[in-house]
């Protein structure tokens, strides 16, 4: 049977049509659902919202909602501190550079944030140190910037996630302080000894509290000295990180001392540090990272980048030179303030976002960012996303009043969309927020 010119052009027209009207009907669907579940919803009703969601393989919006305004991105910002890593940090952390000279090791730092630090049971660095018989300084050099990032809220000084940042990290940057009871006996839980203890130990003040009769472990630092105050608690094991005032190089040095039972000392002298030791992976740092939103590896991400890229450790070089250049396409051009988003000067839009996160993919591949991001039941989304855990990819953000998701998900039909919502100025719960974040993505999911 011949079918006509009018029959043939209905044939091989007739799919587009039906894929254009099934697509109509899901983007009305999603806004429908967005507007009353989460736009207009109650919860959220009084807050700042903005939503993007693209189709990555032909950047057309499904759903748009404020996403060329700014907002507070919180730890949103390790994405665009993740990408400064993948371009100029290679496949490996640079540990340390030095300069091996007749009488001496001269060490040139590189702001590594894993010397030392447990998650890293191999220490490269720490072995070459160890085996030296020349005497050995490290230079003062090269640090440009400043312990805390702009913005950052002052009274959190003594919080294990406001860690300091500097030149030649040691452990972390942290005492951690740990109380252990004998578990094994109940009657023992309700002693009032707990055997405290801290890692590293430590030769600074501590002061523990005559108070046995605290439920909750506490300890906390003084806010201009490295003086430590303790309060035990009921807990069987608890481990509580405390940051210590790093002095530049002083007080790290300090610590590595009793580590390397030898003494480093430091000089303002030229060095020509053409040798370097490799320490990690960069993706074992950049999943810790992304999965637990490690601010201090965050931070110290950027000094590295800084100093590979110009040999001084200054991020705000860094950040105005990558959005000069190589960010330089930005929607809207944003304002980036530290590595961490622990700065509320940070200001980025869900465009921004969503743009970001397709450079990302082309750039690295869409696969290694799924190992280096956490999926559903896992890291920071440890409690969300359970029932398919691997159709997204996201980094979450929050800060007081803010709540953020940004990243990768897969549509029921295998489409890969690109997301950002950015949630400001609310006044709930961030857990209420994030399951109607989560609702949201479920139904754009289940649309697609």
């Amino acid at each position: 049977m011949r079918l006509s010119v009018k029959h043939l052009i209905i044939f091989f027209l007739l799919p587009a049509f039906l894929r254009f009207f099934v697509s109509c009907s899901a983007s009305k669907n999603i806004q429908r659902f967005a507007q009353k579940n989460l736009i207009s919803d109650s919860v959220l009703m009084d807050a700042h919202i903005g939503v993007a969601v693209i189709d990555a393989s032909t950047n057309k919006p499904i759903y748009k909602h404020n996403s060329n305004k700014f907002f507070v991105p919180a730890s949103n910002t390790k994405i665009i501190t993740l990408y400064a890593g993948l371009k100029y940090l290679g496949d490996s952390l640079p540990g340390i550079r030095y300069e091996a000279r007749a009488d001496s090791i001269i060490l040139s730092p590189t702001g590594d944030p894993s010397f030392l630090h447990p998650d890293f049971p191999k220490q490269p660095v720490f072995d070459f140190l160890k085996k030296q018989t020349r005497p050995i300084a490290i230079s003062t050099t090269n640090w440009k910037t400043d312990a805390y990032g702009e913005g950052w809220m002052w009274d959190d000084y003594s919080s294990g996630y406001m860690a300091e940042r500097s030149p030649f990290p040691v452990y972390g940057n942290v005492i951690r302080w740990n109380q252990v009871r004998d578990s094994g006996s109940i009657s023992a839980l309700a002693r009032q000894e707990a055997f405290i203890y801290s890692e590293p130990d430590i030769s600074w003040k501590v002061n523990f509290s005559s108070d046995t009769g605290a439920l909750t472990f506490s300890a906390k630092r003084s806010q201009n000295t490295n003086a430590f105050f303790i309060t035990q608690g009921k807990e069987p094991n608890i481990t509580i990180e405390v940051p210590f005032i790093t002095y530049g190089l002083t007080s790290g040095l300090e610590l590595l001392k009793d580590s390397l039972l030898k003494t480093i000392d430091t000089t303002s002298g030229p060095v020509n540090a053409t040798s370097i030791i490799h320490s990690q992976p960069v993706d074992s740092l950049f999943k810790l990272m992304m999965h637990r939103s490690d601010n201090f590896f965050a931070e110290q991400t950027l000094m590295m980048v800084s100093g590979e890229r110009y040999g001084i450790i200054d991020e705000k070089k860094l950040i105005a030179d990558l959005l000069h250049n190589d960010l330089k396409e930005f929607p809207q051009a944003p304002v980036w303030a530290d590595g961490s988003g622990l700065s509320r000067y940070n200001l980025f839009t869900p465009e921004d976002y969503v743009w970001l996160l397709n450079k990302l993919k082309h750039e690295f591949g869409l696969e290694r960012l799924k190992k280096i991001l956490p999926t559903g039941g896992t890291g920071t989304l440890l409690n969300y996303y359970k029932n398919d855990s691997t159709f997204i990819f996201a980094k979450t953000g929050t800060l007081s009043a803010v709540v953020a998701l940004s990243g990768y998900l897969y549509g029921k039909s295998g489409k890969l969309l690109l997301f950002s919502v950015l949630v400001n100025n609310h006044t709930q719960a961030a857990w209420k927020i994030r399951r109607k974040v989560e609702a949201f993505l479920e139904k754009v999911r289940e649309e697609n």
